[in-house]
């Protein structure tokens, strides 16, 4: 669970800014940090490069595809990033970039560039060693930074639905000067903007 010391720090910093955002962070309450989901870095990369550009539900309903077809083959997911399962992949609805990115991925984890030493770089420096993977751009190494790596202080400036939640809260444009407010928790803002998206009532 989120430390209410941080909660009250979150909250103090949005009355500051805008009463709907200071609402908004109110109405979700504490939020629990789950610790990574994913066994590996690579584990996660993989799962982030299928999500990029699709909406949630799209990018399960891909996933899925892609566990069902390594079970028919009695294989891990991670089995198929290689070359010989590319139409495969792409019978599953990964994109023909996307599959290469895959492959991408399973190479830099066993050329031991996703090693455990990554998690005490910065994130700037770590985003650099990310993005030398082919598909591997900074949304995705963010996304990495925040849900595998725990990273407090990450403003995803390329995640749409953060940004638009906080410039829909604030009517301020210029979401990296607002999150900069909240430093050294721009990556636990990121996550009241998701939640926010998540539970907001469905337009009529």
């Amino acid at each position: 669970m989120l430390e209410a010391t941080i909660y009250d720090r979150l909250i103090g910093t949005a009355a500051t800014i805008s009463e709907p955002l200071r609402a908004a962070i109110a109405t979700v309450g504490l939020i629990e940090i789950a610790p990574p989901s994913h066994a590996s870095l690579a584990e996660r990369l993989f799962v982030e490069v299928v999500n990029q550009q699709l909406s949630t539900k799209a990018a399960l309903s891909i996933w899925t595809r892609v566990e069902a077809a390594a079970s028919a083959q009695a294989v891990a997911p991670r089995d198929l990033f290689v070359p010989g399962y590319e139409d495969l992949l792409r019978g599953c609805g990964v994109s023909a970039n996307k599959v290469r990115a895959l492959q991408a991925i399973r190479e830099a984890e066993e050329a031991g560039w996703l090693g455990a030493d990554l998690a005490a770089l910065p994130h700037a420096e770590r985003s650099a060693v990310l993005c030398r993977i082919r598909g591997v751009g900074p949304w995705t190494a963010d996304m990495a930074g925040i849900f595998h790596f725990l990273d407090p202080d990450i403003w995803p400036v390329g995640d749409v639905a953060a940004v638009g939640v906080l410039r829909r809260l604030t009517e301020r444009d210029d979401t990296v000067e607002t999150a900069a407010r909240f430093a050294p928790y721009r990556s636990i803002l990121a996550r009241y903007m998701w939640r926010t998206r998540d539970t907001a009532p469905a337009a009529a």
